[in-house]
């Protein structure tokens, strides 16, 4: 991304944040009161007359779909970790992710780290800011520039603590990075936390990102990318990210299709909508 531009992509994803969690409680897949307070509210209504007249979903069948199980997916582990005593938490990418102020449990002790673009994550402290009044003194922001800075010595730096048990929250960020980030954020993640720690990350099938699928998103995303800044650069083909995690020391791996995200969360009202394919969700424990 452009270095002094704050994140458009984490903003169009809060717009889908916000928009979903405007529904009803037992018709929304996920909720984020804070979504539409991190945005322009200009934007906001623009991007949001988008996914509400159905252009989105003609453009992009399936796609916001993806977006809202993606956060719900996340939101139940981050739920589940803390009730199994989670003593801290890292969001990588953090975007305009709110999970450090709307999960109540955080604030009774758990250590949580944002890491981000110094460009986005200096936008988003204003943000806070605004809402809260204040920065909550439970979380420390981490600027981090993933291609060019090593994560490892950035959280160190920060006060992160290697020997507790600590989830990594990694979302709608790998797609954008080398491999060679990649693996050296899971190489941390893998041999800098401790037992029983935890990473969670969503991306591409190599077939979309390579062209030989057509995906109208992907199309779009291309397109915008002299505005944005963001290009997707990285991908898995389709059922090897399981292995990738296994053999870089993790286990208990597992791997959710788009099949299976419509099947855990769309049923009743939502029975229709649709989750593209070509995304995956993924997550491996440290032993």
């Amino acid at each position: 991304m452009k270095r002094t531009q704050s994140s458009i992509t984490a903003a169009g994803i809060a717009v889908a944040r916000a928009v979903e969690s405007e529904k009803t409680e037992g018709v929304r897949i996920c909720y984020d009161p804070y979504a539409e307070k991190f945005l322009n509210p200009i934007f906001y209504q623009f991007t949001r007359f988008f996914i509400v007249s159905g252009y989105t979903e003609r453009t992009g069948a399936g796609v916001t779909g993806f977006l809202v199980a993606r956060c719900r997916t996340m939101d139940d582990l981050l739920q589940e970790t803390l009730d199994d005593g989670l003593q801290q938490l890292v969001v990588l990418g953090a975007g305009y992710d709110s999970r450090a102020y709307r999960f109540e449990q955080l604030k009774l002790g758990v250590k949580v780290f944002e890491v981000d673009h110094p460009a986005t994550q200096a936008n988003k402290i204003k943000k806070v800011e605004s809402i809260l009044k204040k920065l909550p003194e439970y979380v420390t922001y981490v600027s981090v520039e993933f291609t060019q800075e090593t994560l490892g010595d950035r959280l160190l730096e920060n006060g992160f603590d290697e020997h507790l048990k600590t989830l990594f929250i990694w979302e709608g960020v790998v797609m954008y990075l080398n491999q060679q980030a990649v693996e050296n954020t899971l190489d941390f993640i893998v041999h800098h936390s401790g037992p029983g720690s935890q990473v969670i990350f969503d991306y591409i099938y190599t077939s979309i990102l390579n062209g030989s699928v057509r995906h109208g998103e992907v199309n779009r995303m291309r397109r915008a990318r002299r505005f944005s800044g963001e290009g997707l650069t990285f991908s898995f083909a389709e059922g090897t990210v399981a292995d990738f995690l296994s053999n870089r020391g993790f286990t208990q791996v597992t791997d959710l299709t788009s099949t299976e995200l419509h099947q855990r969360y769309f049923d009743g009202p939502n029975a229709k909508r649709q989750v593209a394919w070509g995304y995956g969700i993924a997550s491996g424990v440290v032993p």
